[in-house]
């Protein structure tokens, strides 16, 4: 991957004010300045087309939904509400991009510059992540891991979009002055053809697996970072364990990766599956979880053990291939959303990373992909004289201790979109304990910039580490007792209880623990009536 992509803006950009004059040349029949709005999102002028939710305007009401054309010869401009007030334009709604607009909101701000802020994410949904594993196992229902965004912003002054960033247009680097309320910061084309102009930028997009590092995994491997993929997966599972009801042949299972996310997903499918599954886990290391706390790794190769994972470390993945040896008999079928079929199997040839070790193939009927990943920054045509926008090699942006980006005053970036170095030079891990911290100060150094005051570093705070090992089992080591570590049901009522404090709004906080503390309850009654029988039906 370049070490940077290429801004579709012109270096040549002047005042913004003459912004216009640019865009004309690349959108025929567009001619409005900057801070000129003249589109209306009115729910009488619906057309077919692009849609996406509003979830609340400035006075507190309820969201609704408005739709705008997909295809336009020309950008339309989206207006702001309030043309004095500062305008904060958020892409991405993961854990940086929705915890940072929440923390705007909670801000305390004086009249005329409270920000007007606007969060866009392809997804109608808000996806906690590291919650995904317990929808395998039946443990959590979709809508307390995934609420919908109008529903968790119904009652902010935040607005949402279900869009996607397709061309950047900052003019920051231009070094533009002016007053803070009315100076534009750059705009932001989205896939609908809308333009949106800001005075600041965040950059949350999040990262997607990377697949195509090895040939076949695009077509055979399913990754699991998405609400989309913990679906695919769950559909495949229940696929296989109905194909094989009743079959003395066992279900095969190939994880690729054994970090937290690789070891989570075998011990929770291998408690599904029990004796009708077996499950391997592939890792070039030769441990799991390499960078993770000792007592973590230990308990979780104990659970491992204890289900029969079996463990293939000191392997690189060289290929995927379909199994050409499928008996006549199983005709392959469409599976949802991918290019996948429900009788497939496949073969994932191994090669030796550590010397001593050989060559070898393993047989699945589902392969899981858990290793590599990359920034969703948009990729962004170079024009006359591109811009750069400073990334690494994982495509993330390069900012300064302050979150903002490199040459870009105006934009930050979070969580993955983030390349934030700690003092000792080591890269801040792709976590969603970094991504918590880092809005919180970004949420801060915006409010810090648009009223003048000097902003703050950002500084890490590892808070420890939590790895969920199945229905009722997890490891957590918190880093403020050194070498201690919750296992078992503690750690999993724990770590339950600390994702509960974590999720977004109070109001979606209470419905979950309701909820949870009901099927707490539900099974805690079904198993005192199952030891009452086992006793009555004893004696």
């Amino acid at each position: 991957m370049m070490s940077s992509v290429a801004l579709a803006a012109s270096a040549s950009f002047v005042p913004f004010n003459s912004r216009a004059k640019h865009l004309a040349r690349l959108f025929p029949g567009f001619s409005r300045r900057c801070g000129e709005t003249k589109i209306s999102l009115s729910a009488s002028s619906q057309q077919k087309g692009f849609r996406f939710a509003v979830a609340s305007s400035a006075s507190g009401t309820n969201g609704n939904v408005a739709e705008i054309p997909e295809a336009e010869t020309a950008p339309q401009l989206y207006s702001w509400l309030d043309k004095k007030r500062p305008r904060v334009c958020i892409l991405g709604g993961g854990f940086g991009g929705l915890y940072t607009a929440l923390r705007l909101e909670s801000l305390e701000w004086p009249d005329d510059k409270k920000p007007q802020v606007l969060l866009v994410d392809q997804s109608e949904r808000f996806v906690f992540k590291p919650m995904l594993y317990e929808l395998l196992s039946g443990e959590v229902d979709a809508w307390e891991i995934a609420p919908r965004f109008s529903d968790l912003l119904a009652n902010t002054s935040v607005l949402f979009f279900q869009d996607k960033a397709k061309l950047l247009y900052p003019s920051d680097h231009l070094e533009v002055n002016g007053p803070t309320q009315s100076s534009c910061g750059g705009s932001v084309l989205l896939e609908s053809g809308l333009l949106v102009e800001y005075d600041w930028l965040v950059l949350a997009l999040g990262a997607e697996a990377k697949l195509d590092i090895v040939p076949g995994a695009i077509e055979f491997a399913l990754p699991f970072s998405t609400l989309e993929d913990a679906r695919k997966v769950d559909h495949k599972l229940r696929t296989l364990e109905r194909r094989n009801f009743r079959k003395e042949s066992a279900i095969r299972v190939a994880v690729v990766g054994c970090g937290y996310s690789g070891v989570e997903l075998a011990a929770t499918v291998s408690e599904r599956l029990q004796d009708r599954g077996t499950v391997q886990a592939i890792n070039v290391e030769t441990t799991i979880c390499p960078n993770a706390p000792p007592g973590n790794r230990e308990a979780a190769i104990k659970v491992l053990s204890s289900r029969k994972v079996e463990l293939l470390l000191g392997y690189v993945v060289r290929c995927i291939r379909r199994d050409v040896d499928l008996e006549a008999s199983e005709k392959p079928t469409k599976s949802i959303g991918v290019a996948q079929h429900d009788s497939e199997k496949y073969i994932l040839e191994l090669q030796p990373a550590q010397r001593g070790l050989q060559s070898q193939t393993v047989e699945a009927d589902i392969v899981l992909w858990t290793v590599g990943n990359k920034s969703l920054l948009p990729k962004l045509e170079p024009r006359d004289r591109p811009y750069d926008l400073p990334l690494n090699a994982r495509g993330q942006a390069e900012t300064d201790e302050t979150l903002r980006v490199n040459g870009h005053p105006r934009i930050f970036a979070v969580g993955d979109s983030c390349a934030l170095r700690e003092s000792s030079g080591r890269l801040l891990p792709s976590t969603a304990q970094v991504a918590f911290q880092q809005a919180d100060f970004a949420g801060w150094n915006l409010w810090a910039a648009i009223n003048d005051r000097p902003l703050l570093p950002f500084r890490f705070q590892n808070l420890g580490e939590m790895i969920t090992l199945g229905r009722n089992d997890a490891a957590i080591s918190p880093s403020f007792i050194e070498g201690l570590t919750l296992e078992g049901p503690i750690g999993h009522t724990a770590r339950k209880l600390a994702y509960l404090i974590r999720l977004p709004t109070d109001e979606h906080r209470l419905k979950v623990g309701i909820s949870w503390l009901t099927k707490s309850a539900i099974d805690s009654v079904a198993s005192i009536q199952s030891t009452l029988t086992k006793v009555l039906s004893d004696s």
